[in-house]
């Protein structure tokens, strides 16, 4: 293996520092590794090798053909969201017909995964808790097949057995872009009455704590990462990164059923690589919203948390070494915020005062969003954790103060 090619879609510097952890790992195979993404700028100090950018637009056959171009032998793709994972699998498709193996989840799964409703179903096939739902089909609301005049109706009656509120949320898309709370019927007579351009789960909304969770491995051998809590659920949806994300390790919600489902789930679809599993926590249960066929947007604090680089471990997976070990236990906090964008001195202060992971902007669809901080917490060191962030704010205002006040009772709750 002399040539190893990543394919990418958003700016590699949401992978930082983990994507840099597989120098050594290139090293072990003697590979030397080359970028080829779609959005965003790369350096030499971004990722551990070359970088080649292709348009955002482009199409899997651009990506094989610059792949082979390069005279890669095997490949790994690190991209999302959905829509780039599913073209990632294509590239697996046509790749692995040319024998250049590449490390993806493969198209049939992928393509499974990516549309809701079809997850949905496989999820209630394997007995993991999902909230009932009912699939609006767009194409029926706007004559664009044969005509079906009751169907509105059975969509609304459909509606009222589930019970509001409700959630529209398209079939496709994903980090929480196009979905619409729908709180009650006129609610829904509203969003019909728009016609709808895209089919859509009308799913019950239930209220709780969002989290999320990372699985990592292959054919059959699968590291569930630690749970990460990132808001709450049960109203209008939010931007992804608006609340405190993270991981706690005195978190004691019995997780484990369900984790044994989902890595079932993956045995047999054959995942291949990383998938991030959506859920709320409600009343003790775990309801599985959706699951991503990609690494997720919380892989670098599933990471920090865990123990277990990702990225380490897809290279792993492509060279027959998985599984590198067992399970990835959380033993420690990971903590992950919006802030002010972070600049040189703020970067040098904040590696000062607490266990950096990253800090950088945060660009999406072309949009800076302020500066992501990621940092680790290790027990018996929370106090002093709280006291420097509370110090350092206090000079500068980067983290808004209701975000410090949510660190702060996360790092003192008197359970511990």
């Amino acid at each position: 293996m002399q040539r190893i090619a990543f394919l990418r879609s958003v700016d590699i510097r949401r992978a930082d520092p983990y994507i840099q952890g597989i120098a050594p790992a290139l090293a072990r195979l003697g590979a030397e590794a080359r970028l080829f993404h779609t959005h965003g700028d790369c350096g030499p100090d971004q990722f551990p090798g070359t970088s080649e950018r292709l348009g955002p637009a482009a199409t899997p056959d651009e990506f094989v053909d610059r792949v082979r171009a390069w005279g890669a032998d095997a490949a790994v793709a690190i991209s999302l969201p959905d829509e780039n994972a599913l073209r990632d699998a294509v590239v697996k498709t046509k790749l692995e017909a040319l024998g250049i193996r590449t490390v993806m989840t493969p198209l049939a799964a992928t393509r499974v995964l990516c549309d809701k409703w079809e997850t949905k179903r496989l999820l209630e096939a394997h007995g993991i808790t999902t909230p009932p739902a009912v699939l609006l089909d767009s194409d029926l609301f706007n004559d664009r097949t044969l005509p079906v005049p009751a169907y509105p109706d059975a969509v609304r009656l459909a509606a009222q057995d589930i019970g509001y509120p409700l959630m529209a949320k398209p079939l496709w898309d994903s980090t929480s872009m196009g979905i619409e709370f729908i709180p009650d019927p006129a609610a829904l007579d509203r969003h019909l009455a728009a016609r709808p351009a895209a089919h859509a789960v009308l799913e019950k909304c239930v209220g709780g704590r969002l989290c999320s969770v990372d699985i990592v491995g292959a054919g059959g051998h699968y590291t569930v990462m630690p749970p990460i809590w990132t808001g709450t659920a049960g109203g209008p949806p939010t931007f992804t990164f608006d609340d405190l994300r993270y991981v706690d390790p005195a978190q004691d919600d019995d997780f484990r059923p369900t984790a044994q489902r989902l890595v079932a789930l993956c045995t047999e679809l054959g995942v291949e690589g990383s998938v991030n599993v959506d859920m709320i926590y409600a009343d003790g249960v775990y309801h599985v919203l959706e699951i991503n066929p990609r690494i997720g947007g919380a892989t670098t604090l599933s990471s920090a948390a865990g123990g277990l680089n990702t990225f380490v471990a897809l290279l792993d997976i492509l060279a027959g070494t998985w599984p590198t070990r067992n399970g990835a236990p959380a033993e420690r906090f990971a903590i992950e915020c919006l802030t002010a964008n972070p600049t040189p001195a703020l970067l040098t202060e904040l590696r000062a005062r607490v266990d950096l992971v990253t800090c950088h902007d945060l660009i999406i669809d072309g949009h800076n969003r302020g500066g992501i901080l990621t940092f680790t917490v290790n027990p018996g060191d929370e106090q002093r954790t709280v006291k420097e962030l509370t110090a350092l704010c206090a000079q500068t205002g980067f983290i808004p103060a209701p975000m410090l006040d949510k660190i702060r009772r996360l790092l003192t709750s008197k359970r511990r």
